[in-house]
């Protein structure tokens, strides 16, 4: 087998964000459950806009953070999600590609717009996601690319495009493509919610397809039906070859065959946590293509994820690769 041309190829929604920062009353009166994400429509989007006070507007997408957040640490990144061709696409398009990723996924045309993602930030750094999915919704197995997904140590796939049937379909297509060519599949769950609306697709999705899983506790309980920690860590260890789990300010337990890791969170000041999980992941698997041990890739994505939320938005705007080490 070839050497691989990327690091890290990630197969995502290609969403711009808009953050602001409220409090918890804004939640209570919008009916938002704190920490979640919540599919919305163009309608609700645009009234939502007009209630929320000044943002801060930044190129997002779980998958696509991660993608930037990797190639500014100093792997080789590659990202597939559509945008329109308007002027939130070529932000997004922009960004991603000013941060090392390479993006050739072509603008659809504007028959739907570039998805936005409202997030609600409250004084506790939590982030309250309202996302419409405009034109990367659209995403299916005629946007891969075959050459590229072989191409790439691990395809990285995003939990949020099981909400979609087609954009399913292209997770499944793109690890049977990888597979096939003997590279490793990687999986966030993204969002306790999509798990729970989409169970029993993540668990086939998990138990078959996936090599790495990275989860968070809500959504490995949510996935397992287990509350206890432990105890549904046990349930999908030997699922997956590598289980990454982060528990917030308690750090990291990875999982990999008999062996377990515990990585503690790295100290920092919270101000928004917007992207913590996608930092993790993009310092985990730099870790893991430059073929550290287990606690070392643990150790880069912890620091990744404390950059990230000493500040708003989900992408540091340097280069991170002093956090390498």
């Amino acid at each position: 087998m070839s050497p691989p041309r990327f690091d890290i190829l990630g197969i995502g929604n290609a969403i711009v964000d808009i953050l602001a920062e409220v409090d918890d009353r804004f939640l209570a009166e919008q009916g938002m459950i704190k920490g979640s994400m919540e599919l919305i429509d163009a309608v609700r989007t645009d009234a939502l806009y007009e209630l929320m006070p000044p943002a801060v507007q930044t190129s997002g997408g779980s998958v696509a953070n991660t993608a930037a957040v990797a190639a500014q640490l100093g792997a080789r990144s590659a990202f597939i999600g559509v945008v329109a061709d308007d002027q939130f696409g070529g932000v997004f398009r922009h960004d991603i590609t000013a941060s090392g990723v390479h993006y050739p996924t072509p603008a659809a045309s504007r028959t739907q717009p570039t998805a936005r993602c409202l997030i609600i930030v409250t004084p506790d750094g939590q982030r309250t996601m309202n996302t419409f999915l405009g034109v990367s919704s659209t995403l299916s197995p005629v946007h891969l690319d075959a050459e590229l997904i072989a191409d790439s140590a691990i395809s990285y796939l995003e939990g949020f495009l099981f909400y979609v049937p087609d954009s399913r379909e292209a997770c499944l297509a793109a690890a049977r493509v990888a597979h096939d060519a003997g590279r490793r599949v990687a999986i966030s769950l993204s969002d306790f919610l999509c798990v729970e609306r989409n169970l029993e697709a993540f668990r086939a999705m998990v138990r078959d397809h996936t090599d790495i899983l990275f989860a968070n506790e809500r959504e490995l309980a949510a996935l397992t039906g287990i509350d206890d920690f432990e105890a549904a860590a046990e349930a999908v260890r030997g699922q997956v070859e590598i289980a990454a789990l982060t528990r917030g300010e308690h750090g990291s337990v990875i999982f990999r065959g008999g062996e377990r890791v515990e990585v503690p969170a790295e100290p920092t000041t919270v101000v928004d946590t917007t992207g913590a999980g996608d930092a993790y992941a993009a310092g985990f698997m730099a870790g893991l293509v430059a073929e550290e041990p287990l606690a070392i890739c643990g150790r880069w994505g912890s620091r990744a994820a404390a950059e990230t939320i000493s500040r708003m938005g989900a992408r540091p705007p340097e280069d991170l690769r002093h956090l390498r080490g």
